[in-house]
């Protein structure tokens, strides 16, 4: 989530309902960001092997809907309030994506939920914030029980990612999903500089030690 001033008004806006919003930029900038993160993930879970199919599928899904949901709920939250507020894709990370996967690892900053407002109350910024890393923490808990509602146990959780690879394409889609997004949730609570964790941490310190608690938990204790 970040702040910035509008200066494309040469797009198509479409009017959801009340209050939310999209427009043609906001949806092509989306795809461009989960095309871009679910290559990056699957060249780096199959490599460029004939596992590079089923990896980009489990990637689309399992991780692009994580970063991408994440971002969204910060959007809804925004317009809720009354914010201008948009997905927009940051191209040169994403190209950074594809190319650095190609050694094994993904830097992963495929975009942000833009507000254009210069002014917003620390509670709203708070509760707009909160909002990604609870949305990965309920995919977490979602795929979570799925999986157990598929097999009775949680060993696949345990895997290594490369063994994930070779269970049926269903159970390793909740496996890296919940994997994924548990991640997701502690790491956007780090406390300082842009991350959502700094400003929820500045509104209600409850709500802050509350969500890195059960984030904590799913990853490290599940």
């Amino acid at each position: 989530m970040r702040f910035g001033i509008d200066s494309d008004k040469n797009y198509m806006k479409y009017r959801i309902n009340n209050f939310l919003s999209t427009s043609n930029r906001e949806i092509k900038d989306i795809s461009k960001a989960w095309l871009a993160i679910s290559i990056a993930f699957g060249i780096v879970l199959g490599g460029l092997t004939l596992k590079f199919f089923t990896a980009f599928v489990i990637s689309a899904i399992a991780v692009g809907l994580g970063f991408l949901l994440h971002e969204l709920s910060h959007k809804f939250f925004a317009q809720k309030y009354g914010y201008r507020a948009e997905f927009r894709s940051f191209d040169e990370m994403l190209f950074l994506a594809v190319i650095m996967s190609f050694f094994g690892f993904v830097i992963a900053a495929p975009g942000a939920v833009m507000i254009f407002s210069n002014v917003i109350d620390k509670r709203k910024n708070g509760i707009i914030s909160v909002a990604g890393p609870i949305m990965n923490i309920l995919l977490a808990l979602l795929f979570l029980l799925l999986t157990f509602g598929f097999t009775g146990s949680l060993n696949n959780l345990n895997l290594h990612i490369g063994n994930i690879l070779e269970l049926n394409l269903g159970l390793a889609i909740l496996s890296i999903g919940f994997l994924v997004n548990s991640w997701l949730a502690l790491f956007n609570m780090i406390p300082f500089w842009l991350f959502d964790g700094a400003k929820v941490f500045r509104w209600n310190k409850i709500v802050y030690f509350t969500v890195v608690i059960i984030s904590a938990f799913l990853v490290f204790f599940v």
